[in-house]
């Protein structure tokens, strides 16, 4: 009932924000003696934000044509490495071919699409060979393609790792920061020729009992069973993906939209005088970002309800407690691949100290391989996206991997005396 109620009010607004579409389009046609009149501003304005509250339901492009690599403007295109039914490793190739560190940036699964971290991807393009995971929406996924759960994310992360080869680094943004810390553990303990070199965790949820927001508080006040009760729904017919069991994005979206609505309502009224104003470069801002952020997707429940019980319920990773598909999860496996942790002072989604919290877990990690920024002045997403992260996040990023490509010594164990 949840999702059919979603479509039916989504159907029965279409015909009205086409409508408003349409107005715009007389609107800008009129000559500019009566197009530049208050009235006929503020209609306009009215017309042009009227679209933009749809929500989407398939990724923006990301839309990185060219990026500067040393003293040349190279072409970049994107190709798929590998992938299956629920996520593609996606390539940024330049041509021709730079040798340069290879990353794989984990972009979220909570809600939006990987596109969320376009300006992660378009800063680290100049310096990295980037790779990133593009999940699919759930909803356009069979049902007979199977489930995909928490160990399925992580069995991810390591067949991405492998497809890019030994030597690549590991960038997680946010939600992924316990999927990316479980597989590095794991390659770790297995020797895997392809454990990241360097594992760098943004804003992420480590340890979900530190510094609770608002997101963690919602997570724990109820049980297990009343999120799968009252926040998963059943796909429509009209999607193939039917019958499908997801917590779809619109839900997600309408919660966080809750917990700051005074600030995003105030963006709207701001953007409405921004058009009427014809301060164009700041309405085009305010206007791509809320495209971004209402391109929405559905994730599957089975993924949604064990993240909330293994990260904000029962803590699993903080506890010493993962387990991957049966195999215990040790962090302290992790010995020689760099570290590097970034919080920002302002965010309400993800407290101060969770992601910090995997330096005690990876204490093996030599210290001088361990680094933690708290960037002042940034809410969550500054932590990966705006002129903070390009001019002081990304720069500690960058070393963080240039330390990593500085591969410590493999372990040898000690001979044992011979017998006598």
């Amino acid at each position: 009932m949840l999702y059919s109620a979603y479509q039916a009010q989504e159907d029965l607004l279409a015909p009205w924000r086409q409508l408003a579409v349409a107005a715009g389009e007389v609107l800008r046609a009129l000559p500019p003696s009566l197009r530049d009149g208050p009235m006929a501003r503020a209609a306009l304005a009215g017309a042009e934000i009227a679209p933009l509250s749809a929500l989407r339901h398939t990724r923006r492009p990301f839309g990185i044509e060219t990026v500067r690599a040393g003293s040349r403007e190279l072409p970049v295109h994107e190709e798929a490495v590998t992938g299956t039914a629920f996520g593609t490793l996606l390539h940024f190739a330049k041509t021709p071919h730079v040798e340069q560190p290879r990353v794989l940036i984990l972009a979220p699964l909570s809600g939006h699409f990987a596109s969320l971290v376009r300006d992660t991807v378009r800063t680290m393009l100049s310096d990295h060979d980037v790779f990133v995971s593009d999940w699919h929406n759930a909803r356009d996924i069979p049902v007979a393609e199977g489930t995909f759960g928490f160990d399925d994310y992580v069995a991810h992360v390591m067949d991405f790792l492998r497809a890019i080869g030994p030597g690549g680094h590991l960038v997680a943004v946010c939600q992924p920061a316990a999927q990316a810390l479980a597989a590095t553990a794991l390659m770790a303990a297995a020797g895997d020729p392809c454990e990241p070199r360097s594992l760098t965790l943004m804003a992420g949820p480590i340890d979900a009992r530190v510094s609770p927001t608002a997101v963690n508080e919602v997570a724990t006040r109820y049980p297990l069973e009343w999120f799968a009760r009252n926040v998963i729904a059943t796909v429509p017919a009209r999607y193939a993906g039917r019958g499908r069991r997801v917590y779809p994005g619109f839900v997600q979206l309408s919660g966080f939209m809750g917990m700051n609505a005074g600030r995003h309502i105030a963006a709207f009224a701001s953007l409405f005088a921004d058009l009427v104003e014809e301060r164009g470069a700041t309405a085009a801002r305010t206007a791509e970002f809320y495209r971004e952020y209402f391109a929405v997707l559905d994730l599957t429940a089975e993924f949604y309800l064990e993240t909330v019980q293994r990260v904000f319920q029962e803590h699993h990773l903080a506890l010493g407690e993962l387990r991957w598909r049966g195999q215990l999860v040790d962090p302290l496996e992790i010995r020689r691949t760099a570290l590097l942790t970034v919080e920002g002072e302002r965010d309400d989604i993800t407290g101060i100290g969770q992601t910090a919290a995997a330096h005690e877990l990876c204490r093996r990690i030599p210290v001088a391989r361990r680094h933690h920024l708290l960037q002042p002045d940034v809410g969550h997403y500054g932590v990966f996206s705006g002129r903070q992260w390009e001019r002081q996040v990304y720069p500690v990023v960058r070393n963080t991997i240039a330390m990593g490509e500085l591969r410590p010594r493999a372990r040898t164990k000690a001979l044992q005396p011979l017998a006598s």
